[in-house]
């Protein structure tokens, strides 16, 4: 079989028509608005409170400075519990807050914090866990909850895979005390950069906003010491162009994704990720498990593609737990995370971007049987 002509690579960006852009940039121009809560920023933020069913909202430049922002509106310290499964701006916004990570295992199935774990690693200096919603897989909310509510610790989420990811109908912004959401280019909803914390409680909107800008209150009065986390009239813009063309990216990658389990189904050692029942899909990626029933690898795998123009990618590998930077954390250990060390071996993300041809998905699947 012919390698593809082009690069497949794992996502690209949703991208709408210039003059779109161009009409909105005419606008801010005339406005001379550039930033700091102007008219589109503003409007961005009601509509992804409706978008997202969540109460309270609050745009940044981008995800990590908002869960930044997220550990100290909750004034965090000491040690936060958190997963080695994820991407490593989850891991290093603590200790960008003075907090020690505690790495806890995932479970087998959702990849996400296995709450089994959990509390044999509480100890006097816990004050919050810090959960990620992986791919769209929402963590066991309620038990993580539960487990908070009895030690009397903070939840924060770290929702960057789960735009518009909901629980029986109820946005996930809306579990535990704050849900950070990205919408860097590579992400289903985008504002090239950037990102926004998802509240409950309408009292912390002014305290984040605080400390998103400097803790500037008025033109005479700093009040607290905040941070740079503005997102921008430009990027708020082309948010407000992408929300009208995100249905259409959801079902045609709804469409690539039931395309994949279609020629995929049946293969010994390849595994699909599936969302359970009663969990609306964020579609931010296709997902496949590789294990040693499979002749070949993860590595093999991604490698071989390679070869055929296909770019997909180990996501996430390594665990953050093997970083240089923690792996001295009595928590990285391999003992007390066995589940995190055999799946970070295991899954690969697939191309997964509306504009991908269900042509291209089928021959994808088809170089996949032929190694």
């Amino acid at each position: 079989m012919k390698p593809f002509e082009k690069p497949i690579y794992v996502t690209r960006p949703l991208l709408a028509d210039l003059s779109e852009v161009n009409a909105a940039l005419q606008e801010i121009w005339e406005s001379q608005w550039l930033t700091n809560g102007g008219a589109k920023h503003q409007l961005l933020e009601e509509e992804l409170k409706k978008k997202l069913k969540v109460p309270g909202l609050s745009l940044f430049n981008n995800g990590t400075i908002a869960l930044i922002v997220a550990i100290q509106s909750m004034r965090l310290s000491g040690e936060v519990i958190t997963t080695p499964f994820t991407f490593p701006a989850t891991a290093h916004v603590l200790p960008w807050n003075n907090i020690t990570p505690v790495f806890c295992d995932v479970d087998e199935d959702t990849l996400t914090l296995d709450p089994k774990k959990m509390e044999s690693l509480i100890t006097a200096k816990t004050t919050g866990i810090l959960g990620v919603h992986v791919y769209g897989m929402p963590c066991d909310v309620f038990s993580i909850q539960d487990i908070a509510d009895r030690y009397g610790l903070r939840v924060i989420y770290d929702a960057a895979h789960a735009f518009e990811t909901e629980i029986d109908g109820r946005g996930i912004g809306t579990f535990g005390d704050i849900s950070m959401f990205s919408f860097h280019s590579t992400k289903l909803f985008h504002t090239l950069e950037g990102g926004a914390l998802t509240f409950n409680d309408p009292n912390l909107k002014t305290r984040i906003d605080l400390l998103k800008n400097f803790g500037i209150k008025n033109q005479e009065e700093v009040i607290l010491p905040g941070i740079n986390g503005k997102l921008n009239e430009v990027q708020a813009a082309i948010g407000l162009i992408n929300l009208r063309y995100i249905e259409i990216e959801r079902e045609k990658r709804h469409r690539i994704a039931e395309t994949y389990k279609k020629h995929l189904a049946g293969i010994p050692g390849i595994k699909i990720f599936e969302i359970p029942i009663g969990v609306r899909n964020s579609y931010q990626y296709f997902v496949i498990r590789i294990s040693s029933e499979f002749r070949l690898s993860r590595d093999q795998v991604h490698d071989e593609l390679k070869k055929f123009n296909v770019i997909t990618r180990k996501y996430f590998y390594p665990l953050c737990s093997d970083y240089s930077c923690y792996r001295h954390l009595p928590s990285s250990s391999l003992e007390n995370l066995p589940v995190s060390h055999k799946i970070v071996k295991e899954v690969l993300c697939m191309p997964m971007y509306g504009s991908l041809g269900i042509d291209e998905v089928e021959k994808i699947c088809e170089i996949i049987r032929g190694v």
